[in-house]
């Protein structure tokens, strides 16, 4: 028994939630600096207040997923719950930010928006592969990569557009600008009846008929977390003393502070991994502790082939949403000085090329990657989609003409459409229906790791080898997408051996 197929309007219903949530992740990336900053807090201090990003991305996505693939609420179904809640309480978040009184209350807000669009998100993952069949998986990624374009190109613009229709963009000291508030309110709306119109206008399968399905399909055996019982400490250990070793080396060299996190991050993993381990001896081995950690442990090997194609993409996105202000600015408008006006036309450029690469992902999705998908298949679509963005970050070497800059942004929003889209078709269809919240939570991780790693060592490179030079950031990151094709190349004969 197969999954019925879905037309384009099931395909629009189950992803058009994506929207709204993108919104929320676009006012929340491209303000909260401001925000901060507009409540007085010093621009040092501000990647100690933006680490709650990825931080609860962490801990979020994991348990989301365990929690989800164990969920059935009846008419509300499995997945659906987690848009409800987080839907609710990222738009309470939205709406409270711009009326912070102070810094606490707004960092705090950031912790509750960024757990709550996570709430949302991580089932959209898996909500995909429940619902389509695997021949519609691509389709179905595509679709919702079009609606995070457009979600992102609308929050990014909001701001702007309110202030060339006449409201304020300034305010005084310690409040935050009307263009702000009204495009929070927004996104807060927008974000609520986007993830309501998917709840209404979708029914999930319930656990019997799922089951039905996964009968007829071929799956991966799932890794039990009573595994864990058989491991000893060793790697464990191994993993704590990685941690120790970091910290000491940042005490040592005297790196930016943010390495030390790296290493409380390396620690805390030990430790929970011995915490699961012991759990699982003891007979408690549906816990979930144990569960996440032994699915993690035991990831498939094609999602851990993945997960290294995951770790290199993002890792250049990450560099790219750092440092292309910085760079635009110095490279292309010759301005250091951020409180200069080249540097803010500048900072409003990029503004617009960041658009611009979010809606060409939204073309590029529903257009470009389902045609290359069917002619030469997923792997080498996203490996084509790889190559576009390590030319779009190198051109920034040899582009001195900021309005080329579109050429540029072209390829990478080629690029963006397929890290969204074509890694999770490629897993949705090789992965067992009953551990697909869980998986695509771990999967996750490997987007927030690399954003710590970069928010922790990218500094301190930066001081090392090419310090005031920014512009060697992009030749960093169009490497790694490099690494992260011959990391896909890996991929390709696994997918042809079960016929993907």
């Amino acid at each position: 028994m197969d999954k019925p197929r879905q037309g384009f309007a099931g395909l629009w219903n189950i992803s058009f939630g994506f929207f709204g949530i993108q919104i929320g992740f676009a006012l929340q990336n491209a303000n909260m600096s401001r925000i901060f900053q507009s409540l007085g807090e010093d621009i040092e201090r501000l990647p100690g207040l933006w680490i709650a990003a990825p931080l609860t991305g962490l801990l979020v996505q994991p348990i989301v997923g365990h929690l989800s693939d164990r969920t059935w609420l009846g008419r509300l179904g499995r997945r659906r719950p987690y848009f409800l809640a987080g839907a609710i309480l990222a738009a309470i978040a939205l709406f409270a930010m711009p009326e912070s009184p102070a810094i606490w209350f707004a960092a705090a807000m950031l912790w509750l928006l960024d757990a709550s669009l996570n709430i949302s998100m991580e089932p959209f993952r898996a909500f995909v592969g429940d619902m389509l069949r695997k021949d519609q998986h691509s389709a179905g990624y595509a679709v919702q990569t079009a609606f995070i374009g457009a979600g992102a190109v609308v929050g990014s613009l909001f701001p702007a557009a309110m202030e060339a229709m006449g409201v304020a963009n300034v305010a005084p000291p310690g409040q935050i600008p009307d263009t702000v508030k009204y495009a929070f309110w927004f996104g807060g709306a927008a974000l609520f009846l986007s993830v309501l119109w998917t709840i209404v206008t979708t029914r999930e399968y319930d656990p019997a008929t799922m089951a039905g399905f996964a009968a007829s399909e071929p799956a991966l055996a799932p890794t039990a977390a009573h595994d864990l019982a058989k491991r000893g400490p060793g790697s464990a250990l191994a993993w704590i003393a990685a941690g120790i070793a970091v910290c000491a080396i940042q005490q040592h060299f005297a790196l930016l502070r943010e390495v030390l996190l790296l290493g409380a991050l390396l620690i805390a993993y030990g430790i929970a991994s011995i915490a699961a381990i012991l759990l699982a001896r003891r007979g408690h081995r549906t816990n979930m502790l144990a569960s996440i950690i032994g699915d993690f442990a035991g990831m498939p090997p094609l999602m851990k082939r993945l997960a290294l194609v995951q770790f290199f993409s993002w890792s250049a996105l990450f560099i790219m949403w750092i440092n292309t202000t910085p760079i635009v600015a110095q490279y292309h408008y010759g301005a250091v000085d951020a409180a200069s006006a080249d540097y803010q036309a500048a900072a409003n450029w990029v503004g617009q090329l960041f658009a611009i690469y979010n809606g060409v992902a939204a073309v590029a999705a529903l257009t470009l990657l389902p045609w290359l998908s069917r002619r030469l298949g997923q792997a080498p679509t996203h490996m084509i989609g790889l190559a576009s963005g390590a030319i779009g970050f190198a051109s920034f070497l040899v582009l001195r003409d900021p309005a080329l800059l579109i050429v540029s942004e072209i390829f990478i929003g080629i690029f963006w459409a397929s890290v969204l889209a074509m890694p999770y078709a490629i897993l949705a269809s090789s992965l067992p229906q009953a551990k697909l919240g869980i998986y695509m939570g771990l999967f996750n991780v490997f987007i927030v790791i690399p954003q710590l790693l970069v928010a922790a060592l990218m500094g301190s490179a930066m001081q090392a080898f090419f310090p005031g030079e920014p512009i060697y950031t992009m030749a960093f990151a169009a490497t790694t997408l490099l690494l992260a094709i011959a990391a896909m190349a890996r991929i390709v004969p696994m997918l042809a051996r079960q016929g993907g």
